[in-house]
């Protein structure tokens, strides 16, 4: 197995709000691993032409994703037009899934840590990504990605519990339905330090 490492805390200085279109992943996150995962819309076709065709929203997702460093986040979000609308805790991935190697493009998969009765593809989610927990990594076997997994849910779950200041963002103005995106997109973290 590769190691994992310590899980830390890099609180960002300023979250990032995303807000984006649940689609169909590769169906592993339930199925294979136990771990529902809402996987957003990334406009890769426009990661190398204009953009002037894209919402803030999706600008903003793709930003992310080609600007964030890969691995795993803690993050609040909300399901906007589902049937529970609650806003709950997020271990969120972004990157290449290093165990299956199968991607063309990174990701952003979104884990929360909740029992939704229903599925929810095609809705909107939200997401504030509040702070970085660990780098991405290859294991040697389902059973320890499995094991990484729930451990990163675990992290994320009582860190956001226990730390006011990350606690706060369950309630930030971005899920109400009248907050919108901020018209310039956060700057993520880089593969350099956090911020």
């Amino acid at each position: 197995m590769a190691p994992v490492g310590a899980r830390t805390l890099e609180v960002l200085q300023t979250p990032v709000r995303l807000a984006g279109r649940v689609v169909h992943g590769f169906g592993r996150g339930s199925a294979q691993l136990g771990f529902p995962t809402a996987n957003l819309a990334i406009r890769w076709d426009a990661c190398d032409g204009d953009r002037a065709h894209l919402n803030n929203e999706e600008r903003t997702v793709l930003t992310f994703a080609e600007t964030a460093r890969t691995g795993i986040y803690a993050a609040w979000a909300k399901v906007c037009d589902g049937p529970d609308q609650g806003v709950y805790k997020v271990a969120m991935s972004v990157g290449w899934n290093p165990h299956f190697q199968d991607l063309k493009r990174q990701t952003i998969e979104a884990w929360l840590l909740h029992d939704f009765a229903d599925d929810f593809y095609d809705a909107t989610l939200k997401v504030v990504v509040v702070a970085y927990v660990r780098d991405e990594a290859k294991f040697d076997s389902l059973d320890e990605l499995i094991a990484e997994i729930r451990a990163d849910g675990d992290f994320c779950e009582r860190t956001l519990d226990e730390r006011a200041d990350l606690n706060a963002f369950k309630d930030d103005p971005f899920f109400s339905s009248a907050a919108a995106l901020p018209t310039t997109p956060s700057s993520p973290p880089t593969d350099g330090a956090p911020q």
